[in-house]
C-alpha cells in the first residue's frame, strides 16, 4: 500500500486509532472517507475536517454496510482502500452464562461478522482498481490472550486467519491484504484503558505505523514494536511467560 495518493474509507473512526489514522492519512496525501454509526461525531468530525468525507454505516447492520458502500462508491469511483477499524471489546466472566453470553455474540458480530460483510460490499469494486488494499485489524491478543476478554481475543484471531486466507484466494486480483496488529493503545476500547500505563500512547502508535506504511508498502503485517512480545510470544518460548505477566495486570491493563 502506497503512503499516499490513495482514496481511502475507515468504517469506525470516528474516535481512537481509527480518527487518529484519518488524520494522519490525510496528511500525507490522501482522500479519507470516515465512516461511523454515530451522526453527532460526523457531524462534529466534518465541522474540524471540512476535507474528510464522511458517511453513515452501523458495521452490525447488513443493510446499512451496503447502503454505506453504494454510496462511498458512487462519491468516490478512485476509492482503493478500505480500512476495517470497527470494533469493541468486552471483559467477560465465562463463568456465569448469563452475564457473556450477550456480549459474546455482540464482539463476534462487530468484530468477525462486520469485517467480512465490509470487504463482501467492496471486493468487487477494489478488485476493479489498478491497485487497492483491503487493511483488516487484528491484536496482540489474536496471538497471547488475555483471560478477561475470551470473545475479543477469539475475534481478532479469526481476522488474523481471514487476513492469512483471503490473501491466498485473491492473490489473482489487484488486492492486497494488510493486516494491522495493535497492541494495547490508550483508547476508549475498555473502560480505563486510555489512562493505562501498560497501553501505548495513541500518537506514537500511529506514528509508528505510519512509518512502516511508508517503508514497508508491501508488509503482509504492520506490527509496532510494542506488539512482538505477544505477536511472537509462541515462536520465542515465552508464552507462558507472556501469558503470566499479560494476565497479571488488570483486564484493562494497568
Amino acid at each position: 500500500m502506497n503512503i499516499s495518493d490513495n482514496t481511502i474509507f475507515i468504517p469506525g473512526a470516528t474516535s481512537g486509532i481509527g480518527l487518529a489514522l484519518a488524520e494522519q492519512f490525510h496528511a500525507a496525501g490522501n482522500t479519507v472517507i470516515v465512516g461511523g454509526r454515530r451522526t453527532d461525531r460526523l457531524e462534529k468530525i466534518a465541522a474540524e475536517h471540512p476535507d474528510f468525507g464522511t458517511v453513515q454505516i452501523d458495521t452490525t447492520d447488513p443493510a446499512s454496510i451496503t447502503r454505506a458502500a453504494d454510496e462511498v462508491i458512487a462519491k468516490y469511483p478512485d476509492l482503493n482502500v478500505v480500512i476495517a477499524m470497527a470494533g469493541i471489546m468486552k471483559v467477560e466472566d465465562w463463568h456465569h452464562p448469563e452475564s457473556f453470553l450477550e456480549s459474546a455474540e455482540a464482539v463476534v458480530t462487530t468484530n468477525v461478522l462486520g469485517p467480512i460483510r465490509l470487504i463482501a460490499a467492496f471486493v468487487e469494486h477494489l478488485a476493479e482498481q489498478p491497485a487497492s488494499t483491503i487493511v483488516t485489524v487484528s491484536s496482540g491478543l489474536a496471538f497471547t490472550p488475555l483471560q478477561a476478554t475470551p470473545s475479543y481475543n477469539a475475534s481478532k484471531a479469526a481476522i488474523h486467519m481471514l487476513s492469512e486466507s483471503i490473501r491466498l484466494q485473491l492473490a489473482d486480483t489487484s488486492i492486497r491484504i494488510m493486516e494491522l496488529v495493535p497492541p494495547s493503545v490508550r483508547t476508549a476500547l475498555l473502560p480505563g484503558q486510555e489512562d493505562s500505563d501498560f497501553a501505548m500512547p495513541l500518537d506514537e502508535f500511529v506514528s509508528e505505523v505510519m512509518t512502516l506504511v511508508r517503508t514497508q508498502p508491501d508488509a503482509h503485517e504492520i506490527q509496532v514494536e510494542g506488539v512482538k512480545f505477544l505477536r511472537y510470544a509462541e515462536k520465542n518460548g515465552t508464552y507462558g511467560q507472556v501469558i503470566e505477566t499479560l494476565n497479571s495486570a488488570d483486564p484493562h491493563g494497568k
